[in-house]
Order: C-alpha cells, then structure tokens, then sequence
C-alpha cells in the first residue's frame, strides 16, 4: 500500500501509532511516546516518503520571476552600498511584488 505524505499528514495520532505499530524500522522506536511532529517525519523515513510539502505553481514562469528576483537582490545592494534609498525602494517594491505574484499562483 503506497501512502502519501499527504495522506499521512491527514491521518489522527491513534491512526499513525497503528501503523508505526507494525513497521520495524530504527525511526519509529518509541513511536508510543513521539507526538504527531515526531511521529510523522519518522514515518517517513521508515516508508521512503519525501516528507517535503511540495507546492506547484500554476500560471506563471516561476523559474524566470526567481531569475528576475536575484537580479534585484544584486541591485538592492549596489543600492544599500551607494546610499542610493529611492532606487533601494523601488528594488524593494519591485522584490515585494515578484514575491506575491508566486504565493498567489501555488495550489
């Protein structure tokens, strides 16, 4: 039974406690004791789960707002070094909304 992280994160402690009950693995000794936080990367470790929240972008080039953004970044601080406060603003501004853009396309 292949089980997603997703799945695993959805499921009670009682219901994690049952399933670490029958897998025999290093990570998951002491399960009775761990909490749901300890519990859960343990349960992956032992089933080979990626146990990362994986978000997909939708509707946008993320990997050309991400180069776009380091571009910034650089200017920012020739900015920072020149004393130079309304491009560093701008810079800003132009970081903050490249930011947002991103969070807003993730399902």
């Amino acid at each position: 039974m292949a089980v997603t992280y997703e799945e695993l994160r959805q499921k009670t402690l009682a219901e994690l406690r049952e399933m670490a009950k029958g897998i025999d693995h290093e990570a998951v000794k002491g399960y009775s004791q761990l909490h749901k936080e300890g519990l859960l990367p343990a349960l992956c470790q032992a089933l080979g789960i990626d146990a990362r929240e994986h978000h997909v972008v939708v509707g946008i080039d993320k990997a050309g707002l991400k180069a776009r953004m380091r571009a910034l970044r650089a200017e920012r601080d020739k900015a920072i070094e020149v004393h130079d406060a309304e491009r560093l603003k701008h810079v800003r501004r132009q970081l903050h909304h490249l930011n947002h853009q991103i969070r807003a396309h993730m399902a």
